[in-house]
């Protein structure tokens, strides 16, 4: 019997996404940055699609909600919202949807590239389409690639700066952030002993960010427990914690 190999699997995404993306640029040059940034948004949600349970969709769009003056207040621009689909939307169009708070289970936020001065303006947006919608889910940013060290201070600012908000990271094929929360330190291995309060990680993921950055999707937005396929998501020995890089402790 042949073995199979998930970490071959979950690397063969990156390098389809690595593969495809650069493909509407080779063919119109520079001329048209904007239909290259949506083809690349396209291309995302595609392959998330593969993978989502039929009780939930994939678009983009807008997400409403009243404030506490009972006044409905509007997201900015979503590039990607996972959403329950058993629950009706406000509008949609083909991808394009416009529903309320309720429904949503999760938000991304695509781009091209990010390069370290543009992230905190990035994260922010992030944040504030987070607060409004105002509930646990998925708050994601995914870079096909990324533009800076990661070991920069710039990183620590706008990480603290979006606290909980926004919780998975990818920028570009290596590198992957993800938000904890403090009664997870010790559950790590090995823990996390230079917090006492909520914290991000940062990882190097060798051609795998991709990949955690889906999987992580499909664990926070589905309601049934993945906990039998945790193999096949999370593919690397010893859990990924061996490649954390750096800690960045938030203040309460």
């Amino acid at each position: 019997m042949n073995k199979i190999n998930p970490k071959k699997f979950q690397k063969s995404i990156t390098e389809e996404l690595n593969t495809i993306k650069d493909r509407v640029r080779n063919l119109v040059g520079n001329a048209h940055w904007g239909e290259d940034g949506r083809y690349k948004e396209a291309i995302l949600k595609n392959v998330i699609r593969r993978f989502l349970p039929t009780n939930l969709s994939i678009g983009t769009g807008f997400v409403i909600r009243k404030n506490n003056k009972d006044e409905p207040q509007v997201s900015k621009q979503i590039d990607i919202i996972i959403y329950e689909s058993t629950i009706p939307v406000l509008f949609s169009e083909g991808d394009f949807v416009i529903t309320t708070y309720k429904n949503v289970r999760g938000i991304v936020e695509v781009k091209t590239k990010i390069r370290i001065g543009e992230l905190q303006e990035i994260m922010q947006k992030a944040k504030e389409n987070g607060e409004l919608i105002g509930k646990d889910i998925f708050n994601g940013i995914f870079s096909y690639e990324f533009d800076g060290n990661i070991n920069s201070n710039t990183i620590d600012q706008a990480l603290k700066g979006a606290k909980n908000c926004v919780n998975h990271i990818s920028l570009g094929p290596d590198m992957f952030i993800r938000f904890w929360k403090r009664e997870d330190r010790n559950k790590l291995d090995p823990p996390v002993k230079n917090c006492q309060n909520d914290f991000y990680n940062v990882y190097e993921l060798r051609n795998l960010s991709f990949s955690y950055f889906i999987s992580n999707l499909l664990e926070l937005t589905c309601i049934s427990e993945l906990d039998d396929r945790w193999w096949f998501l999370y593919p690397i020995v010893g859990t990924k914690e061996r490649h954390r890089m750096k800690t960045v402790c938030l203040k309460d």
